[in-house]
């Protein structure tokens, strides 16, 4: 499903190579969209310089395109970033801190750099930054508006969604009952749907927190970014997901 939100303007792997060659990395830039927010991600620091891959959330598409570059040219002067240490690099007044991204997202918002590095391994860093208290997401008393910004990429892998984990969805008795969820649907609103059916009868819908349908079916987290609107659908729960 990340495909949809990762959508990029077609590249070559020749222009990504012209490009890391050049400046010593490729960036990617996303833009936002309904729920899911903007993020930029780097790709050559591992084939130029042995240096994870870094990604940023939250920001203008603008502002992180610069603050990627400025870590590119530190990485180029012999700078190594590590995880759990304050920068003052990057944003006037404000440290930011990197985390080591979980292997399991990198499909979820890498799409370019898997496709450019094939079947090489690569890891990569996420570049975190702090509210107007200089307090990290991860911290008691950040910002709680903010925190659906930057999605923490180091853990919560059983739960991908931007939502809380007892956010109401609907479901049905026969999904409860262990029928496969074939049809999930996000509506306008963004309100969730997960049923057995493609026309579940009213009687029988169960309102339930979205942490218990992800644990009935972790398949349901590669729809994390499944735009407002939209539904998605399988033929059975081992054939992968078709969306609209």
């Amino acid at each position: 499903m990340s495909q949809e939100h990762c959508d990029h303007a077609p590249i070559s792997k020749k222009e990504i190579q012209d490009k890391i060659d050049q400046y010593g990395c490729y960036i990617i830039g996303i833009e936002s969209e309904d729920h899911l927010p903007g993020f930029a991600y780097t790709i050559g620091l591992t084939q130029q310089f042995n240096h994870p891959e870094i990604i940023c959330f939250g920001l203008s598409t603008g502002l992180l395109k610069d603050i990627l570059n400025d870590a590119c040219e530190l990485i180029k002067n012999g700078q190594s970033f590590q995880p759990g240490i304050d920068y003052d690099d990057f944003l006037e007044d404000f440290p930011l801190q990197f985390l080591s991204v979980d292997q399991s997202f990198l499909p979820d918002y890498f799409g370019i750099a898997n496709a450019f590095y094939h079947a090489s391994e690569y890891t990569a860093l996420q570049l975190v930054w702090p509210d107007k208290q200089s307090l990290f997401p991860w911290e008691t008393g950040f910002h709680a508006a903010w925190k659906f910004k930057q999605p923490l990429l180091d853990r919560n892998t059983d739960f991908k969604f931007y939502e809380e984990r007892n956010v109401a969805v609907f479901t049905t008795s026969h999904v409860l009952a262990g029928k496969p969820i074939l049809y999930v649907y996000h509506n306008e609103d963004g309100a969730w749907q997960f049923h057995s059916e493609q026309a579940p009868d009213l009687k029988d819908s169960k309102l339930v927190c979205l942490e218990e349908i992800t644990r009935i079916d972790t398949g349901v987290n590669e729809l994390f970014d499944l735009p407002l609107g939209k539904s998605a659908w399988r033929e059975s729960a081992n054939d992968p997901w078709e969306w609209e």
